[in-house]
C-alpha cells in the first residue's frame, strides 16, 4: 500500500508551491483545459505545473487543494498504474475538498494514460507531465479521448533566457550600451543553452554531464531495456561528431562498428528512435528526397545546445547549426505549416522553409572568402532551382548584404536573428 507515501509527498509538494519563487514563463494556461507537458527532462515542465499552481492559488483556489505528485520520487518505485488511486485514497484521508492535481514524470508508470482519462471523466482539474515523446503518440492520444491539450516544452529560448537573466529588451538593445551584455549573455548561452536550472550553477559541464546521464540511464537505457550499451553510447556520441551531414542508419552502423562494437542497423534505428523518445534528439527530412528515402536519411540535432556541446571540442559550427535548427525545429512545432528541411541533392543548403520559400545558410564566419563563396553560391543555384522569396546567412557576429543577380541575400548576425525568430 501506498497511502501513507501519498500522504507525505502530497503535504511535501504544498510546501514546494508555496515556498518556491519561480522565473514564469510566458504560457498562458486555458481555464478549463487539462494539459499533457511533453520535454527533454530539466526543460522546465515541473516549474510550469509550479507555475499554474501558484496561478490557481492567487485565484481564489487555497494551497491544500494542490496535489504535485513526482513519479520519479524513488518512494514510488514499484507503483503500478491500478494503484494510482490510492493517491486519491491519501488525499482525501487529509482533506474534504476536490483536489487539483498535478502528476509530475509519469510516463514511468505504464498504463497511466488510463488513470488520467477516468480522471478527466469525473471532472478533475489534472496537469500531467513527462519526457517521453510517446506520450504524444496517437495510441495515447485515442485513449485520452480529447480530454487534454497536448503541449512541447523545450529549454529556455534565448528570450526567455534574457528574462531569466532580468534582461528587458527595447527597440535600441541591439544598438546601445546593452549591446554589450547581449553579447556576452549570447556566448553563454550559444555554449551551455537554455535548462533553467543550469542558470544556478558554475560548473555547468558537469551539471549537463549529470543530466546527459540521467537522460540516457532512466529515460532510455533502463526503460527500453538496452543490452549493448557502449553501442548505444557510440551512436548519439557519432551523430554528435557529425551533426552537419545527413546520416543513414547504414552509415552510422558502420561508423559504430568501425570501433570495434558489434551492432546492427536495425538495432541502430531503434537508438535513434529511443533518443527522439526520450526528447534528446530530433530530425531534419531532406526536401529533395522521396518519402522512403526521408524516413533514413537525416540530419540529427540536439534539443539543447548545452548537451551538444558536452560532446565536442572544435564545435562553434556544429553550435551554430544545431542553435538554428533548435529555433526552427521549435516554430515547426508550434505550427505544422512552418515545417522546414535540409536541402541535399544538386546542391546543398541547410535550411529550407517551403511555405515562405526562405532559405537559410549557417555559418560561423563568412570572412573566408572561399567559405563566403560557398554559402551564396548554395542560395543562388538554390534559387535558380525552386526560387526563393529570402535567402540569409546566418553568421556569429557578421552583418551585410549580398546582391547576386536577383537575389538579395542578407547576412545576419546570430543574435539578431535569434531575437527576430523566437
Amino acid at each position: 500500500m501506498f497511502v501513507s507515501v501519498f500522504k507525505n509527498i502530497i503535504v511535501e509538494g504544498q510546501e514546494i508551491i508555496s515556498n518556491l519563487e519561480l522565473v514564469k514563463r510566458k504560457f498562458e494556461f486555458e481555464p478549463q483545459a487539462r494539459y499533457v507537458f511533453v520535454g527533454v527532462r530539466q526543460a522546465g515542465k515541473s516549474y510550469l505545473l509550479y507555475q499554474r499552481a501558484k496561478e490557481l492559488i492567487r485565484a481564489g483556489h487555497t494551497l491544500t487543494e494542490m496535489v504535485y505528485v513526482n513519479f520519479d520520487d524513488e518512494r514510488l518505485l514499484g507503483v503500478r498504474a491500478e494503484q494510482l488511486d490510492q493517491m486519491l485514497q491519501a488525499y482525501r484521508a487529509m482533506y474534504d475538498q476536490r483536489p487539483v492535481l498535478f502528476l509530475d514524470e509519469i510516463q514511468n508508470i505504464d498504463g497511466w494514460e488510463h488513470f488520467v482519462r477516468r480522471l478527466a471523466n469525473q471532472k478533475f482539474t489534472v496537469y500531467v507531465s513527462g519526457s517521453n515523446a510517446k506520450m504524444l503518440s496517437r495510441d495515447i492520444a485515442t485513449t485520452l479521448g480529447g480530454r487534454y491539450m497536448e503541449i512541447r516544452i523545450f529549454p529556455f529560448s534565448f528570450k526567455e533566457f534574457l528574462k531569466a537573466k532580468n534582461v528587458e529588451l527595447s527597440a535600441t538593445s541591439l544598438f546601445g550600451s546593452q549591446k554589450g551584455e547581449l553579447d556576452r549573455l549570447l556566448a553563454q548561452y550559444f555554449d551551455w543553452g537554455g535548462f533553467p536550472e543550469l542558470m544556478l550553477f558554475v560548473n555547468k559541464r558537469q551539471w549537463l554531464n549529470e543530466l546527459y546521464e540521467k537522460i540516457i540511464l532512466s529515460d532510455i537505457i533502463q526503460r527500453n531495456n538496452i543490452k549493448n550499451e557502449m553501442a548505444f553510447r557510440l551512436c548519439i556520441s557519432r551523430i554528435a561528431e557529425t551533426l552537419k551531414t545527413p546520416i543513414s542508419y547504414n552509415r552510422l552502423t558502420n561508423m559504430v562498428k568501425a570501433t570495434g562494437v558489434n551492432t546492427n542497423v536495425t538495432t541502430v534505428s531503434e537508438y535513434v528512435n529511443y533518443c527522439k523518445d526520450a526528447c534528446l534528439l530530433f530530425s531534419v527530412d531532406n526536401f529533395a528526397s522521396k518519402f522512403v528515402e526521408r524516413a533514413t536519411n537525416k540530419k540529427y540535432y540536439f534539443v539543447d545546445n548545452g548537451l551538444l556541446h558536452i560532446f565536442l571540442n572544435d564545435s562553434e559550427t556544429a553550435l551554430m547549426e544545431n542553435i538554428c535548427a533548435g529555433v526552427l525545429y521549435r516554430a515547426a512545432v508550434a505550427d505544422a505549416e512552418r515545417g522546414f528541411y535540409y536541402y541535399n541533392k544538386e546542391v546543398e543548403l541547410d535550411f529550407y522553409l517551403p511555405r515562405t520559400k526562405r532559405g537559410v545558410q549557417v555559418c560561423y564566419s563568412i570572412r573566408n572568402q572561399s567559405t563566403l563563396e560557398r554559402e551564396v553560391n548554395a542560395l543562388v543555384q538554390f534559387h535558380e532551382l525552386y526560387g526563393l522569396d529570402h535567402a540569409e546567412i546566418v553568421t556569429y557576429s557578421e552583418e551585410t548584404e549580398i546582391v547576386r543577380g536577383n537575389l538579395t541575400i542578407h547576412v545576419v548576425p546570430l543574435l539578431k536573428w535569434l531575437l527576430a525568430n523566437e
